[in-house]
């Protein structure tokens, strides 16, 4: 999760966080080098007193840049479509998990299981214990196994949400009378904190999200014990 005064990113927790974040700073350098170089030729302009009379008109320079900034978009486009299809991409999930959004809670159902479903409610400041954290913790954590593909079915029961796990790359709106879906994938054991992104009312801010995510054993104890 997010430290105080962090300006990053989280860390990566997926496969598509990691993919993200190579591609954030693959776009963050191409933005630096268009600022240096433009930063580069107004200083020129301010500083020199040598001009040159026939290179505003030369069809040399407006062929370059014209043809650069193509080049750059095209750059950063490739990728980008890259990722955005890697994430739409679903290949045979192991568990398929549906959560709803209420106003303000997150609900939760297994449904390879036949009755595995809760409600996930934010703890208040006033009941947590040592070590907690305030408005993040729940009092039912989704708990899934790691290294796995898992299939998040997401809508809503009254207003927009948008379910929401930074480590994990996730971002998936809640829509009434609509099912959305996306992949969640961990390639690490750890608890993931997400809340919902989308404003849906006065306690908006009251609705966080959970993750626990463990090996595959310690997933069926714990779902053998709800049962």
């Amino acid at each position: 999760m997010a430290y105080p005064f962090q300006l990053g990113l989280q860390d990566a927790a997926s496969p598509v966080m990691e993919e993200l974040l190579q591609f954030h700073d693959h776009a963050l350098m191409i933005v630096f080098l268009i600022s240096s170089l433009v930063l580069y030729i107004i200083t020129l302009m301010l500083t020199t007193k040598l001009t040159h009379t026939s290179t505003m008109d030369a069809q040399e320079v407006e062929t370059i840049w014209t043809v650069l900034p193509a080049v750059i978009l095209i750059m950063i486009a490739l990728p980008s479509l890259r990722i955005l299809y890697m994430m739409d991409e679903i290949n045979n999930p192991s568990l398929t998990v549906k959560t709803m959004g209420h106003q303000w809670y997150w609900s939760y159902e297994y449904t390879d299981y036949e009755d595995l479903n809760f409600d996930s409610y934010m703890i208040p400041t006033s009941d947590l214990k040592p070590g907690e954290l305030r408005l993040l913790e729940v009092d039912n954590r989704m708990v899934l196994p790691m290294q796995m593909t898992i299939r998040m079915l997401v809508s809503s029961e009254d207003v927009l949400h948008s379910w929401a796990v930074p480590s994990l790359g996730l971002k998936t709106d809640a829509i009434p009378g609509r099912l959305n879906q996306t992949t969640l994938m961990s390639t690490r054991p750890g608890l993931f904190y997400g809340q919902c992104s989308e404003i849906c009312g006065s306690n908006h801010s009251f609705m966080p999200i959970v993750l626990e995510l463990v090996p595959l054993e310690n997933f069926e104890k714990w779902s053998a014990s709800m049962l």
